[in-house]
């Protein structure tokens, strides 16, 4: 690990204030993380922020200090192992654990999920690690207590299933449980069911008590039933079209509805158009479509890199929540924000789009946590590093009649 003394500036070439496009949010802090811009995951505890990288860059996680959210300081960060990313970052119960990837075909590679100790937030100390065997663990659910779920891809799968994993010792995490998609295992019986062409993968579950609700690529929503972590059980699935590669499916709490994002995959206006949907699932084994959030207007497809939905703030405990605003980020278009009150009839009440960081096309806005003091920070997955945003007064006002 390195300590950062010193703050790396922000390049004089680019100011993230000036320019980009907004309407009832506004830019209050950014940092480039010393030069390693692509970040992904970021997560918020008290005055500590994590950053998981995507991985061109060869960073894998940067902490910074937050106490003033307008000026963030970097404090310390740690490489990837080689030939691979860890670029997804969870906290809870004093840890933080972060995923071991292989990346873009690298060899060797590290695959596992690594556990840190937080008694000095700004100084995480490894202490734990989970062996995943295969190609590794892509994305990470841990919001505390016993149990951590994540999506892998281990030994004998052709692509990511879903896991649990103990955390009952931190220290030796093991495996409790999993689900895969009948077929996935290759040396089983089963034979892929799944249209030629298409990907069924686990991205991430979100957990209402026994109920976990999947995004599984191309397969869309999948719910499952864990009342016995060691057995999930399948109750249901829905796909749509257009869309595919679902990635999010977030509850809203106490309303027995979904909140589901499709990640777009491809760059400008090539494929299929990717939407955020609103699910009922007061019947979780009768899941259903109830409606669409608008997407963007404007020529965003056209303005290069990727144009469609991938993250939304999660609701995790300690951050801001509501069952009613759901905070979306949108690529080039940005950080999106939905009224879903009505659920059948979404509407965007604000948006974000920052100046175009150097070198890239547009904007490539990845990861959205919003605190409960109502700091938004996002992430460019690209070279925008981490951008600090504030609601004006009447988000603000809107955000705190909404919060649970």
């Amino acid at each position: 690990m390195t300590d950062m003394s010193t703050d790396h500036p922000t390049e004089p070439a680019y100011d993230p204030y000036v320019g980009g496009e907004s309407r009832g949010l506004r830019t209050v802090g950014h940092h480039d993380l010393g030069g390693f811009g692509d970040g992904m995951q970021v997560m918020v505890e008290e005055d500590a922020v994590y950053v998981g990288h995507f991985g061109p860059s060869g960073m894998g996680t940067s902490v910074l200090d937050g106490s003033d959210p307008t000026r963030p300081r970097l404090v310390k960060q740690w490489r990837s192992p080689s030939g691979s990313h860890t670029h997804k970052v969870q906290v809870a119960d004093g840890l933080l654990l972060v995923n071991h990837e292989q990346f873009r075909g690298g060899h060797p590679f590290s695959a596992g999920m690594a556990v840190y100790d937080l008694t000095d937030p700004f100084d995480p100390q490894q202490i734990g690690w989970f062996e995943s065997t295969g190609r590794g663990v892509h994305r990470i659910v841990w919001t505390g207590g016993r149990y951590a779920y994540v999506s892998a891809i281990p030994e004998g799968f052709q692509d990511r299933i879903w896991m649990v994993v103990d955390m009952a010792d931190p220290t030796q995490p093991v495996e409790a449980g999993r689900w895969w998609w009948p077929g996935q295992w290759v040396g089983g019986e089963e034979t892929p069911t799944w249209p030629d062409g298409k990907r069924y993968a686990a991205h991430h579950a979100l957990l209402d008590g026994d109920l976990a609700f999947v995004g599984y690529g191309d397969g869309g929503l999948v719910v499952l039933d864990v009342s016995d972590r060691r057995d999930p059980r399948h109750l249901a699935d829905l796909q749509w079209s257009p869309g595919g590669d679902t990635h999010t499916c977030m509850p809203l709490p106490g309303r027995n509805l979904l909140v589901v994002t499709d990640e777009t995959v491809t760059d400008g206006c090539e494929g299929e158009e990717h939407l955020v949907r609103v699910v009922d699932i007061s019947d979780p084994a009768l899941p259903r479509v109830v409606s669409i959030c608008p997407p963007p207007e404007g020529d965003y497809c056209e303005r290069g890199l990727r144009f469609g939905p991938h993250n939304t703030h999660e609701n995790r405990p300690g951050s801001y929540r509501s069952a009613e605003l759901v905070f979306v980020t949108y690529f080039n278009a940005g950080l999106r924000v939905y009224d879903v009150q009505d659920a059948a009839a979404p509407v965007e009440i604000a948006h974000w789009l920052p100046p175009t960081p150097p070198g890239q096309l547009a904007p490539q806005i990845n990861d959205v946590f919003v605190t409960a003091d109502l700091d938004i920070y996002v992430t460019d997955r690209v070279n925008g590093g981490l951008f600090v945003v504030r609601p004006d007064e009447e988000l603000a006002s809107r955000m705190g009649k909404a919060a649970l």
